[in-house]
Parts: C-alpha cells; structure tokens; sequence
C-alpha cells in the first residue's frame, strides 16, 4: 500500500492503517443547503456515454453493456431516490491514465447489478508494479459516491484498486472483486504476482455497510482510511492478500464479522504510521472471524510502519480493540499468530478484550505495550 497516519490491516480480513498517497475523491453527496435532485417519472437507457445527460433526467436508468472508451470516466449523477440497474457487461478501454473507470454519484440510490460484469481489462495494465511505477493505472477502478444500495455485480480485473467507497449511509452487498488473475506473474512482474494494490474495498465514509461479498486478489480486501459505524459482514476474502486494513485519519467503530479469510499473508492487522501524530483508532471489533492459512502474520497490530514490527510510535492512539464470541486464526508453521507492537501504554489504551481469540500455529507470539486480556500469547 501507500504512506499515512494510521493503518489497520486484516489478511483478507485485514484492518490496515496506511494512508494511501493516492487520494480518494471527494463525497458528491449532496450538502444540506442544496436543492435535491428530483427526478422525472421516466425511464432513461444508456447504451453509450453520450445518453447519460438525458438519462439522469429519469428517476429510472437502465443502462446495456457497451465499451466505455478509453480515457474516459463513465460518470453518472441520478435524480435522488433513482433506481439504476445493469443489463449488460460493461468494459473499458485501455489507456494509461489516472481514471476512476466508473463513478456513481447521489443520494438513496438503488442500484443493482443484475449480476453483471465490470471489466477493466487489469491484464493488460498489470507488471507487479501497481501504483508505486510501471504503468499508468486507473486507479480506483470504481468510485461509489453514493447514499442508498449497491448490489449484485462482478469486478473483474481491475488496474489497481476495484473499490472507492467515499458516500455515507450505503449497503454493499452481493459483490464480487476478481482479481483472481493477478496472481500468477507475467512478463513485466518477473517472479511477482502480476497484479498489485488490487484492494477489494476501500472506504472513507461514515455508516457504511458490506455484507455478502467476495474478494480475491493481491492487496487488502477491506482497507479503512476513515470513517465512523463501518461494518464488514459475511465475506469471503481470499488469494494473497493483506485482509483488513484501516489506513488514514481517524476511525470509529469498527465491526469485522463473520468473515472468512483463507490463505494470506496476513490475517486481523492493524498498523499505524510510526511517525505520524493527532490521529485515533476507536473502537475496533472483530466478531466470529475465521482465519486460516496465515502465512506471516494471523493477527498483527503495529504502530511501526512502514516497517513492520521496528521501532513503533506513540502519536496515533490505537483505543478498545476486542474479540467477541468466537474469532478463530491458524496460521503455517513459520508464521506468527500474534504480534502487538505499541509504542507505549498510552498509545495502545483502553478495553483490550480477547476472550474471544483463539490462535494457533506459528513460532510464536508477542505483545507488546497493550493491554491485553482474556489471551495469553
């Protein structure tokens, strides 16, 4: 990932803090003194992105599959409470550029995918670079800027990141990130994976919920650069990701749930930049979580970044961080269950309850600095 104030990670359930250098856009949500958006009792269809300016005049868009043509963003603004649906593929052209792909903007929208795929053509921009050089990637592929619902739709093969989710008050569900080819290296990665900073999810917004989705690919699965009430439910993350991360600013209630992680380099992780200063992690809650497959680290909170279990810092306050009912981590043998590594007491402060964690596997755990209870490492 990128550099910032803090950073939570979970391998496929990853709660990494790194701050991306790459800036999410800016909610487009509307303000509270602007006028809605209302919308005509009509149906709008968009077969190419010369139709969108019409279509957003309807309170019903439908859009068909087409080629996006390179270079260009699709961006669509519907009337506030439209219902947008997916009949077709949409695939985009390829060109280096800085992107986003696609962007959905505005307020109590329903969209639905109608299982559909969004192809971004990844392969062809891939070289085990990501966004530290290479190729030009668009980067993210989608941005959600919306209030509402989006469901029922497939990311195939994004440049770099798949998700940004910047709107307030929206249910994610039914979505699928495949970045599944990305794994294997090709020409330009050497012995690498191929794709790199493919985050499944990335969010920066407030009551914001995922549930039911999938994600395979080569970076987090769920990365939190700020935000408050984010909870992440019923997923599967898997390939050879980091998992959850929450990544810059301040975070509030965190709930990672139900969750499935198979096979990463990291399980539950946590990382706050070890330099940075005037930033909180709050209320992080990791409920009936099963990891198993860890190959580095099952659960690793540390506020040493960029490196990785040096010397950690004391200016980002990691606060209440618990495990409730039965969250479960198994890692390979040369990896390690548990690390906590805190600059002091008073940056790593609060309720630490993980009754609820139980680890197995590895060469062994430390914690450092916190105030654990209910595990023993």
């Amino acid at each position: 990932m990128f550099t910032s104030g803090l950073i939570a990670a979970l391998s496929v359930l990853s709660l990494l803090s790194q701050v991306s250098a790459i800036p999410s856009a800016a909610p487009r949500n509307r303000t509270l003194n602007s006028p809605p958006k209302i919308g005509k009792r009509c149906t709008g269809e968009i077969q190419s992105l010369s139709d969108i300016a019409a279509a957003e005049e309807c309170d019903t868009i439908v859009i068909g599959g087409f080629t996006v043509p390179a270079g260009e963003t699709f961006s669509l603004t519907p009337p506030d409470g439209a219902s947008v649906s997916l009949t077709g593929e949409l695939t985009f052209g390829f060109e280096e550029w800085s992107g986003p792909l696609i962007e959905i903007n505005g307020n109590d929208i329903t969209f639905d995918g109608g299982g559909n795929d969004l192809d971004g053509q990844g392969t062809l921009y891939w070289d085990g670079q990501g966004l530290s050089g290479g190729t030009t990637k668009p980067d993210p592929m989608l941005t959600i800027n919306m209030s509402g619902s989006f469901s029922n739709i497939q990311i195939v093969n994004s440049p770099a990141r798949a998700v940004s989710v910047n709107g307030d008050s929206i249910t994610i569900s039914d979505v699928i990130v495949n970045n599944a080819a990305g794994t294997a290296p090709n020409s330009l990665s050497g012995d690498n994976p191929a794709g790199s900073n493919t985050d499944g999810f990335d969010t920066a917004g407030n009551d914001i919920t995922i549930t039911g989705c999938t994600v395979n690919n080569q970076d987090d699965c769920l990365s939190i650069n700020k935000g408050t009430n984010i909870v992440f439910e019923n997923n599967v993350c898997e390939g050879i990701g980091h998992g959850f991360h929450q990544q810059r600013y301040n975070c509030f209630w965190s709930y990672n749930q139900w969750n499935t992680v198979t096979g990463t380099v990291n399980g539950l992780r946590i990382k706050t930049d070890a330099t940075a200063t005037g930033s909180i992690v709050e209320n992080v809650v990791y409920e009936n979580n099963v990891i198993t497959g860890i190959t580095e680290f099952g659960v690793i909170i540390d506020q040493s970044y960029p490196d990785t279990l040096g010397t950690p810092g004391t200016g980002v306050v990691i606060e209440n961080v618990s495990f409730d009912d039965s969250n479960t981590v198994s890692v390979e043998s040369d990896a390690n269950a548990v690390e906590v590594n805190c600059g002091s007491t008073s940056s790593c402060t609060g309720t630490w309850d993980w009754s609820g964690l139980s680890a197995s596997g590895g060469e062994g755990s430390t914690i450092k600095n916190a105030p654990v209870t209910g595990f023993t490492a």
